[in-house]
């Protein structure tokens, strides 16, 4: 099967490290897997950090320039694709571009991690919005990488086979070092680490609250490293200036491959996660057999094994956070156990093999319920 590739939020492939490129890039990699030939979308991405009107006027007109290439390329029936498939779709980054191509060369369209956002259709993002369900409605077949997309989606969708689960996974766990660090004893400092990118919104309130929650455990034994650069990193460092020096390391950018090795030096991971959609840095870090300290918030219980591999604290509760964070630290066969099952979750459970077969009966299931729409709906 040829299968276009679109990414609104992200331009495939711009080399910017996040964990949603890295899921794109290994979606892609399991199609090819697969055996099917991979076109990505020659396309800037739609995503928009403020509603603005002229910015998505400008959006709409580069995907026309984009819509009209691609119609003028797939003339004949040996360059079109046979199916159109888009990875992330919401009211910030709408597909600007499947829904009319589908239309126009009548293709079975695949979502994965689409998103719904009612409370966004009054209000300054409502254009926006609107774009990005009609993309969601016009899709033959959704994959859900959590449960509170699949649950906002089925308000939307009643068909219940038009919705399939596609856990967040990890290819290529087997090159992902295992847990190296000597066991910590009496007051020797547990090590903890953390990885994301240092911007607005999301990342940099996770930031804060991190520094607010381990400010309330600070007479405990830790150190903690913070992986990750942007424009917040200034008011992320001025959270954390009230601990003593040398007990907090920040280590700016680093390369994957330095993030993993980083991983496997260090004892636990702590990541709020606060409203996050899940974050594939947890899988990495529990491949390296590391447990997880964090809120149960956003997707993130879609990346860990609850009280598995990972503790979760309620959404928002720093107490509650510290509390968890100050178990692990003083526990240490505590902290041991969930490692190893960190790494077995990861490992076994989440390394690809079902997402592979997941997603070869999504693209049947997709090209078979648009074949018999299409027939459905033939005059």
């Amino acid at each position: 099967m040829k299968i276009a590739f679109h990414t609104p939020l992200n331009r495939y492939g711009d080399g910017v490290p996040s964990g949603d490129r890295l899921m794109a890039h290994q979606l892609v990699t399991l199609l090819e897997e697969l055996g099917h030939a991979v076109e990505i979308i020659p396309a800037e991405r739609s995503f928009m950090r403020e509603p603005d009107p002229a910015l998505l006027a400008a959006l709409k007109d580069a995907a026309r320039g984009v819509i009209a290439a691609l119609t003028e390329r797939w003339q004949t029936p040996q360059a079109r694709p046979d199916l159109f498939f888009t990875y992330h779709c919401h009211y910030r980054a709408p597909d600007l571009i499947g829904p009319a191509l589908v239309e126009h060369f009548d293709l079975p369209y695949l979502l994965a991690e689409a998103s719904d956002a009612q409370k966004r259709f009054t209000g300054p993002w409502s254009e926006a919005a609107a774009l990005a369900r009609a993309a969601i409605l016009r899709a033959d077949l959704h994959l859900c990488m959590t449960a509170r997309d699949r649950e906002g989606l089925s308000r939307l969708i009643p068909e219940a086979d038009r919705l399939i689960d596609l856990p967040p996974f990890l290819l290529g766990v087997e090159e992902i070092s295992e847990h190296s660090a000597a066991p910590r004893d009496g007051n020797e400092p547990v090590q903890l680490i953390a990885v994301a990118m240092m911007r607005q919104g999301n990342k940099a309130a996770c930031y804060l609250f991190l520094a607010r929650t381990l400010a309330r455990i600070a007479d405990l034994p830790w150190t903690l490293t913070l992986i990750g650069d942007g424009p917040e990193r200034p008011a992320i460092e001025a959270a954390f200036a009230g601990f003593p020096p040398g007990r907090v390391r920040f280590l700016g950018k680093q390369t994957r491959a330095d993030i993993l090795a980083q991983l496997a030096t260090h004892d636990l991971f702590v990541w709020p996660g606060l409203n996050e959609a899940y974050g594939v840095v947890y899988l990495e870090a529990q491949a390296a057999g590391l447990p997880v300290a964090a809120l149960d918030s956003g997707g993130v219980p879609a990346v860990v094994a609850q009280d598995r591999s990972a503790l979760l604290a309620p959404h928002g509760d720093e107490a509650g956070l510290a509390a968890t964070i100050a178990r692990l630290i003083g526990d240490p066969a505590l902290r041991a156990r969930m490692g190893a099952a960190a790494q077995g979750f990861a490992r076994r459970e989440r390394n690809g093999d079902s997402a592979r077969a997941i997603l070869a009966a999504a693209l049947a299931a997709a090209s078979a319920r648009h074949s018999s729409t299409t027939v459905r709906g033939a005059p």
